[in-house]
């Protein structure tokens, strides 16, 4: 595998040192994908609130501002997916792409969750991560790429970060008065944001998907191990689905928790039996991404309960 590190002289950690920086801009990747959904679904649930006065207090949560805030959710989450493993970050992909099939399903034709937009936050990072990971596998000039990836990704995020304060700050005025160019194409196409959102990450877990079978299939060097493994992993997923769906109709803050808690130990007790020792610390640090995510988008979590 090339990278950046391949056009300098062979030192003592240097390779550890090029690998670690190939993990933090997988992981920055991931983390501003994750701010640009962020970032329109806020759009979106504010633009759901304007016209609607038993909304208002709740159209003022989502436009408080919270300068400090966004940048550290990047960064903690950038830090988050570039220590786990891809591994792990593998089995979250595929556990949240069922999960998601089977909420879909469930809705019925036409009908879209705003909330598993929010619950996806961080399997859309891992899922990113996971796609990096696979499609520069063996590339030349590795941390060239990402570096390139990472400061695209940054760039979208920024702008769709300064969308939603534009939104937030100034949309009830722009809209009544239609001399914002802006304002006016979302007043005009911004109910299908949900639908832009649905189609982006059905490609990006589609891709992520793939990714994480072929990084999980890599580690076996039999087809017997590879049932060993398997086998157990779709029990468990099943029995996640299951439960998820009989609390599906529940809403509130300590049921998402719950779940998240629920998920991750059948995860980690799933690779007790058949996993590593990283492994299980990497399901540690998955449980305190998925917990930082939840915790940053409690206000558009609550307005979504409320939809």
């Amino acid at each position: 595998m090339f990278s950046l590190g391949s056009w300098l002289p062979a030192l003592p950690g240097l390779a550890w040192g090029w690998a670690l920086l190939d993990a933090l801009l997988q992981g920055l990747v991931g983390a501003c994908a994750v701010s640009v959904l962020c970032s329109l679904l806020k759009v979106y649930l504010y633009i759901q609130c304007v016209n609607n006065p038993e909304r208002q207090a709740e159209k003022e949560a989502i436009a408080a501002q919270r300068p400090l805030l966004e940048p550290l959710h990047v960064l903690v989450l950038t830090g988050v997916l570039a220590l786990v493993g891809s591994r792990v970050a593998a089995l979250v992909v595929l556990e949240f792409s069922l999960r998601a099939v089977s909420t879909v399903l469930s809705l019925g034709k036409g009908a879209h969750s705003s909330q598993l937009y929010l619950l996806c936050q961080y399997s859309l990072g891992c899922g990113v991560s996971c796609g990096l990971s696979f499609l520069l596998e063996g590339a030349a000039h590795r941390s060239w790429n990402l570096a390139l990836a990472a400061g695209l990704a940054g760039l979208l995020a920024l702008h769709a970060r300064r969308l939603a304060r534009h939104v937030c700050a100034l949309y009830g005025l722009h809209s009544r008065a239609r001399y914002c160019g802006v304002c006016i194409l979302l007043l005009a196409t911004g109910h299908g944001i949900p639908r832009l959102l649905r189609n982006a990450l059905a490609v990006a877990f589609a891709v992520a998907d793939l990714a994480a079978v072929e990084l999980i299939n890599r580690d076996f060097l039999s087809t017997g191990e590879a049932v060993r493994f398997w086998t157990p992993l779709t029990i468990c997923y099943t029995l996640l689905v299951v439960y998820m769906q009989e609390s599906r109709q529940s809403t509130g803050r300590g049921l998402v928790f719950r779940t998240v808690v629920v998920r991750m130990g059948g995860l980690f007790i799933l690779l007790l039996t058949v996993g590593r020792w990283t492994d299980i610390l990497h399901v540690f640090v998955s449980l305190l991404g998925e917990l930082w995510c939840l915790l940053c988008s409690g206000v558009l979590l609550e307005s979504c309960w409320r939809q």
